[in-house]
Order: C-alpha cells, then sequence, then structure tokens
C-alpha cells in the first residue's frame, strides 16, 4: 500500500524525504542550539493548520508567546490558530497554575495527559505534534532517554499523531543530553551548524527514515525573515570540516577510558 506522508512545510527537505514523513511517525529533530530546530517544528505545525491538522505544540525553552511571536515573524499565524482552535501551544516553561494549557511538571506522564487532554479538545482527526524539545525531560537523568522516548511514542501512536521531538546537542561535544531517543524513533533529522571564513553556516542531514529511500546528502540551509527556513545545495565538505577539534575529540576518549576504568 502507497505510504501516506505529511509535509514538513519546507518543500527542500519533503524532497530528502521523499514528499515528507510518513504519517504516524516519531521523528528526533537533532542538533546543537541556533541551528533552526525550532523553525522547522514551526513550519511543520504551521503545515498542519493549512492542512487542516490537529496541531499541538509543547515548548519547554521559551514561553508560549515567544512561539507565537517568533511563528508570526515568518508569516506563520499560529496566533490565530490557537484563537480560531486549531491549535493548542502547551507552555511547559512559565508553568501558571490559571492557564488550562500549561505543563508544571517536567515528567512524561503529565506530558502525555496533557497532550491527550489538547488531542480532545481539538477534535478527531489526523494530529501533529512538536515537542520541543524532549531533552528536557531527562536533563537531571540522562540514562532514563530511551525509556522515556519509548513511553510516549507508545501512548501517542494510538491517537493518530505524527511527532517531532527535538533533542538537545551540546556545541562543545556534538553529543546529545540523553542516549537512546534516536533508537526509538523512526527518523532522524540532524541540524548541524559550522562556522566557514568567518561566517556561521547551517545544514541539515537526513540520518534515518524507515520505509523511506532518502537523501543520503547534506544539504546547506538559511533562515530568511519573512519565509523562514530555506534549503539552498547539497554541501561540498570533507571529513575533516565535520569533525570534532582533536582537542575535543581528546578529552571525549579521555573521559570515555576513567568511564571504563570505573567499571
Amino acid at each position: 500500500m502507497p505510504i501516506e506522508r505529511l509535509s514538513t512545510g519546507v518543500p527542500g527537505i519533503d524532497g530528502m524525504l521523499g514528499g515528507g514523513i510518513p504519517r504516524g511517525f516519531l521523528v528526533a529533530v537533532t542538533g546543537e542550539p541556533g541551528t533552526g530546530k525550532t523553525i522547522f517544528c514551526l513550519h511543520f505545525s504551521w503545515q498542519g493548520v493549512k492542512e487542516g491538522d490537529k496541531v499541538v505544540y509543547v515548548t519547554t525553552e521559551e514561553s508560549r508567546e515567544s512561539i507565537l511571536s517568533q511563528a508570526g515573524q515568518f508569516n506563520m499565524d499560529l496566533g490565530g490558530a490557537v484563537a480560531e482552535g486549531k491549535t493548542v501551544v502547551i507552555d511547559a516553561l512559565m508553568g501558571r497554575a490559571s492557564d488550562q494549557w500549561s505543563l508544571r511538571s517536567l515528567n512524561p506522564e503529565d506530558l502525555v495527559e496533557i497532550v491527550l487532554k489538547a488531542k480532545k479538545h481539538l477534535g478527531y482527526g489526523r494530529a501533529r505534534l512538536v515537542i520541543d524539545s524532549m531533552s528536557a525531560f531527562w536533563l537531571d537523568k540522562p540514562a532514563m532517554a530511551r525509556k522515556y522516548s519509548y513511553y510516549v511514542k507508545k501512548v501517542l501512536s494510538r491517537w493518530d499523531f505524527t511527532v517531532l521531538a527535538v533533542s538537545q546537542y551540546a556545541i562543545t561535544t556534538s553529543e546529545a543530553f540523553g542516549w537512546g531517543m534516536e533508537h526509538v524513533a523512526d527518523g532522524i533529522i540532524r541540524f548541524r551548524r559550522f562556522v566557514r571564513g568567518g561566517v556561521l553556516r547551517r545544514y541539515v542531514m537526513v540520518e534515518k527514515m524507515r520505509q523511506t529511500l532518502h537523501d543520503l546528502r547534506m544539504y546547506e540551509i538559511s533562515i530568511e525573515d519573512g519565509r523562514g527556513l530555506v534549503v539552498l545545495r547539497p554541501a561540498d565538505m570533507r571529513a575533516e570540516d565535520v569533525a570534532l577539534p582533536s582537542k575535543v575529540t581528546e578529552k571525549i576518549v579521555r573521559a570515555r577510558k576513567k568511564e571504563e576504568e570505573a567499571l
């Protein structure tokens, strides 16, 4: 049977994915700060509004007002969609007791509970969910990342959600805050950043997408006012361009040897 795919709202990334993300998938959106992860999630959400999907956006590191303002900067009227009952933005940063769409504790059970409440509020139909970011739920216990991710995926898959789950990566090591979500996820869309010739450049690559013959190349992207994320061209890069600095690599190796010796 043909696979139903949901457009991400970014034509260039849809092209890398053979048309979009398969319906019902949980996709990890990974990368260091400032690489475009949240803007990509806004595109995905706004595309859902335009297609008549039920859209739930969970923000853990920015307030609801900040997310809606950022969307407006790229001509995405998510605030209007909220007012019209087409979208729910759950604020897990501010934690206001008087706000029914405020998440006051960062544990996966409460997350699932409020997301399902939002889905019932929005009504029956195909749904999109953004969790920006999942890393916030295991920052103090990174070993639980895989278990928490599996729990969220298992429960929400029954409710016709296609999910983007953001996973933060450290700038110094390019490693995740927690290990295991990428194994649970059906797909991985990896955002990167490098300084070339004194200029910050951003890139995106599809590292994994089940049931999809996806593009294996890394693409340079830009973030443009009024348009959002734009895919420019395949990157012409050498292995040395994406490798960690030798000093950082040496520190990681030494740290891992100490851990092994302590066991």
